[in-house]
């Protein structure tokens, strides 16, 4: 119980860094930090106990198991996490190149 209030944790810091600060990386680092939390956590629902890998073998038991989806769909979303930060990296980059400045509240001030 206690990890699932730790990834809980790291998703809430995460949402502190894109509500609460006014620099775009800094933005970009807390998206980051939520997609990395919710992963942990998909991969901690699939955990059972003290499972193992699912791979059968005809001279030992099926006891219980790691469900394999959740993994799956973890190496699906760092995939498109990673997309998705390259994409705000380099719209970071442009802004910067435009306005000379990661503040958003000078980018507003601006007006150009």
């Amino acid at each position: 119980m206690s990890l699932y209030f730790l990834c809980f944790v790291l998703f809430c810091v995460g949402l502190y860094c894109i509500v609460r600060k006014r620099n775009i990386i800094k933005i970009i680092m807390g998206i980051a930090i939520v997609e990395y939390a919710v992963n942990l956590f998909i991969v901690l629902l699939g955990y059972r106990g003290q499972g193992r890998a699912p791979i059968l073998a005809k001279d030992q038991p099926i006891l219980n198991m790691v469900d394999p989806l959740p993994q799956a769909m973890v190496l699906t979303t760092i995939v498109i996490g990673l997309a998705v930060t390259i994409v705000l990296v380099s719209l970071a980059i442009r802004i910067f190149e435009k306005y000379g400045t990661f503040d958003i509240t000078k980018i507003r001030k601006l007006n150009g």
